[in-house]
């Protein structure tokens, strides 16, 4: 499980990136975490690992307090893939870059060939196996980045922007994995903008502004709001745009409930 109580935090002497966030996901959630650039979106996941500490209030991970452990520690638990792959990868090959943690985390040389070939095949990436991670294009190093966490098995995966430099096939691809890793009891934090993928994939989602938690819940619920969404300052998802466009009674991001309501209101100009 994963709790934060009350969280602040600040970047030297600026105002707070997290102002008061007390937030709990439980264990096996596949969540988003969304709201405009600046929002503290970044921030608050960098908690979750302990690469940030708050100044107030506490940081519970599987029940261990963040300010009471290493980074280290943490990262056998929660894998974080960060918006930059290139802040993340530093290996001579690609192969290399999958093997490292699970050479330092002691793993049996079988387990690990098996778990790198794994990686190679899932994301694609196996014509570049000796090729340097630097000579990959944006969205290849994005998946590398993604599969040298997953190699190593974490409890609690968290992506940082993982659609961006995707296409629609491997946007397809990743929710298809990310979904089995959830099914597996594994989970999922995304933080993103990428709103039509939140809409298709997520059940819940959390929403911050200026470093506030201002709404958390199921997806449809969330993003059909559309004070909520401008006060995020979030585009609407395209079903919730028709829903609202056409004045359907019950708004909507699901496409069969849109199509309903559409039918519905066939229905009644025929009356």
């Amino acid at each position: 499980m994963i709790k934060l109580e009350d969280v602040t935090f600040s970047y030297a002497s600026s105002k707070p990136a997290l102002s008061h966030v007390t937030l709990e996901i439980s264990d096996g959630e596949f969540v988003a975490i969304i709201g405009e650039n600046g929002a503290g979106k970044t921030t608050l996941v960098k908690h979750l690992n302990g690469l940030l500490k708050p100044e107030s209030g506490r940081v519970l991970v599987c029940g261990v307090d963040s300010r009471e452990t290493t980074v280290a520690t943490l990262a056998r638990k929660v894998g974080l893939v960060f918006q930059n792959p290139d802040h993340q990868l530093f290996a001579e090959t690609v192969e290399k870059e999958l093997s490292f943690a699970l050479v330092n985390f002691g793993m049996l040389k079988a387990k690990i060939s098996e778990k790198v070939e794994w990686a190679l095949e899932e994301f694609e990436l196996k014509q570049y196996r000796s090729r340097s991670p630097f000579l990959l294009s944006g969205g290849e190093r994005k998946r590398l980045a993604l599969a040298s966490v997953l190699c190593y098995d974490p409890e609690i995966v968290i992506l940082d922007e993982p659609t961006t430099g995707q296409d629609s096939r491997q946007k397809h691809r990743l929710a298809s994995l990310l979904k089995r890793l959830n099914e597996q009891g594994k989970t999922v934090l995304i933080v993103t903008h990428d709103i039509e993928f939140v809409s298709d994939y997520i059940p819940r989602v959390v929403v911050m502004s200026g470093g506030k938690l201002v709404a958390d819940g199921p997806t449809g619920e969330c993003l059909t709001r559309l004070e909520l969404l401008e006060r995020a300052s979030l585009i609407s998802p395209q079903l919730a745009e028709i829903s609202w466009d056409l004045g359907l009674k019950s708004p909507s991001i699901d496409l069969d409930s849109v199509v309903a309501g559409i039918n519905d209101m066939i229905r009644g100009l025929h009356g």
